[in-house]
């Protein structure tokens, strides 16, 4: 099929065939026999979301670790936030190629390689093959620890490898009636912050968190936490039996408090139904204007005290953005951070750059070092309208 279009069905068996950490080879070799591409390499963001790591194909059937790379100011970045294909003009060695490996939102990382030609087809083929990768890599990264291996360029501790197994697989997510991405930045000790979400036919559930304390303490009362709620989440449960199910956890399973807020979105309308246990109101772009949604306020989970939740109702409207935080966003030395001048700054961008705007300043303030984790979740709601142009995933992506 050199030259052809790309062949899906003999491509994912190939991809099946072989072990599940050599998904960039894969690609690499149907890359290399269809157009003879060179230096084929996949790169993804590191867990702390501010340098690249490079998995380069190579001749025989292993994948190598490079350095890992800044992001900041790259044309990497660039990419990434754009999600548009980069082709550099012709060079003594070739055209080099970086395309966004994309998977329903969510940047899973970037295909790079060396072409000797680079037509309009050529290129379209690329991005079709860099779409194919999105999917071989989440099917194989289940299978394999090479992706998390290659993505932790610092050291990480115990109550990081367990907060961030709580989080979901991916930080960003698009469908018809919504976009959203999310965010954490984990403390220097780690301080409890989760957040959640899942899609059913007709329902969105997201979920924002924060256990208290700090180390493997809160990170072990995040799990309990967590569990509850999906355990109720997943039997059914509306966001007030879910509130309940998890106070009644805590109450049953530790000596601990977490604060929370449980959103429950229907898809059709746009109603939404939440409980806010004890948690920073969100934040509401709408119409240009950014403002708290003061909602009524609960307990947080696991106050031995009678407590009871209240089932709140907020309607979205096509364009709103709303934003939930935690606490570490706001507090210490978050403070001198002017989160609703950021989020009217960057009400054209996507959800993800948004997230990353956001999080970056509170980490800028905090020259680094959080004294509490650090949480941003952000939704885009477009109801039954078509998506803007900047939010509209690409179909050869």
């Amino acid at each position: 099929m050199e030259g052809g279009d790309l062949e899906l069905g003999e491509l994912l068996a190939s991809a099946e065939a072989a072990p599940p950490s050599e998904s960039v080879d894969v690609i690499a070799r149907d890359l290399q026999k269809r157009f003879g591409a060179e230096c084929v390499s996949f790169l993804f963001v590191d867990l702390v979301g501010r340098r690249l790591v490079r998995l380069t194909a190579t001749s025989g059937d292993a994948v190598d670790h490079a350095e890992p790379i800044d992001l900041q100011g790259s044309v990497y970045d660039t990419v990434l936030q754009s999600q548009c294909q980069h082709v550099e003009p012709e060079g003594q060695d070739g055209r080099r190629v970086i395309t966004p490996v994309t998977n329903r939102g969510d940047c899973i990382g970037l295909l790079e390689m060396i072409l000797q030609s680079a037509d309009d087809t050529v290129l379209r083929q690329v991005r079709e093959a860099a779409h194919a990768l999105a999917y071989v890599i989440v099917t194989d990264r289940r299978f394999t620890d090479l992706y998390h291996l290659g993505g932790r360029t610092t050291e990480t501790s115990l109550a990081a490898e367990i907060q961030h197994q709580l989080l979901p697989s991916a930080p960003c997510c698009e469908a018809a009636q919504f976009t959203l991405a999310a965010g954490l930045i984990p403390a220097d000790d780690i301080g409890g912050d989760t957040y959640d979400y899942t899609l059913d036919r007709d329902t969105l559930y997201l979920s924002i968190t924060d256990a208290m304390g700090h180390d493997t303490d809160s990170a072990l009362l995040a799990t309990l936490l967590v569990g509850a709620l999906r355990r109720a989440r997943r039997s059914g449960c509306d966001a007030l039996t879910q509130a309940q199910h998890a106070h009644q956890t805590l109450l049953s399973h530790s000596q601990g408090l977490a604060t929370g807020q449980l959103l429950c979105v229907d898809l059709e309308t746009g109603l939404c139904e939440l409980v806010n246990a004890g948690h920073p109101w969100p934040l509401r772009l709408r119409d240009g204007t950014v403002e708290e949604v003061k909602l009524a306020v609960n307990l947080p989970f696991g106050v031995a005290a009678p407590a009871s939740y209240r089932l709140q109702e907020l309607q979205l409207q096509p364009g709103d953005r709303l934003i939930l935080l935690t606490d570490g966003m706001q507090e210490r030395g978050a403070a001198a951070v002017d989160l609703a001048s950021i989020v009217h700054d960057t009400r054209t961008l996507h959800p993800r750059a948004a997230v990353r705007s956001l999080t970056a300043a509170v980490l800028d303030a905090c020259h680094g070092n959080l004294k509490d984790d650090a949480t941003v979740l952000i939704l885009d709601w477009h109801g039954e309208h078509p998506r803007p142009a900047e939010t509209r995933p690409d179909p050869q992506r």
